[in-house]
């Protein structure tokens, strides 16, 4: 059997997550938006929580396409609220729709997000090396200058903790352990 990540649990759903997707480069802007949502969505909860319930979040935000989300008003607000297949946590939904409209503002600028986000570790992924799970920082010199410049453009839900979650999970960190023989040994 192949050793993973001492954070996965046996949830095929999990185990896709960690084998298939954290810590692979994402290049794509409606992936980064997806994850700038779900990653705010977990604060105080656990991925797991935020994974099971990512499907709904496909379906209730317009499979993340910042353009629809940046254009929901107070109805579509309410209609979020109400709506069990997600995080229900008014302060996220609302976070997530002004984060549309913030990503929406940095691809006008920068061309792309995937352009703009990369620049924090000098375009290509930081590789580590760690032993053990307890070795892995929850925040970075590059998460924290992350955190600092989102907020300045207006985003919410983007503290140096939830940015360097999702530099993990995008791929411009890998920090799966050395005992991870599924994702060290391809």
């Amino acid at each position: 059997m192949t050793a993973r990540c001492a954070w996965v649990n046996d949830d095929p759903l999990y185990m896709d997550y960690h084998d298939l997707e954290w810590g692979v480069p994402v290049h794509d802007d409606n992936r980064w938006f997806e994850f700038l949502v779900l990653e705010g969505a977990q604060a105080g909860l656990s991925w797991y929580t935020v994974l099971r319930k990512r499907e709904g979040y496909r379906r209730a935000f317009d499979h993340f396409d910042p353009k629809k989300v940046a254009r929901y008003d107070e109805q579509k607000i309410v209609e979020l609220i109400g709506n069990e297949d997600i995080i229900r946590n008014q302060q996220k939904i609302r976070s997530a729709i002004n984060n549309a409209r913030c990503f929406v503002n940095i691809q006008e600028q920068f061309g792309s997000f995937d352009t703009y986000i990369w620049t924090f570790v000098g375009g290509k992924p930081i590789r580590n090396l760690w032993q053990d799970r307890s070795e892995v920082p929850v925040s970075t010199p590059q998460s924290d200058a992350m955190s600092k410049d989102l907020k300045k453009r207006g985003f919410t839900f983007v503290g140096t903790t939830i940015c360097y979650a999702l530099m993990q999970a995008c791929g411009m960190v890998f920090d799966h352990t050395s005992d991870c023989d599924f994702r060290h040994s391809h």
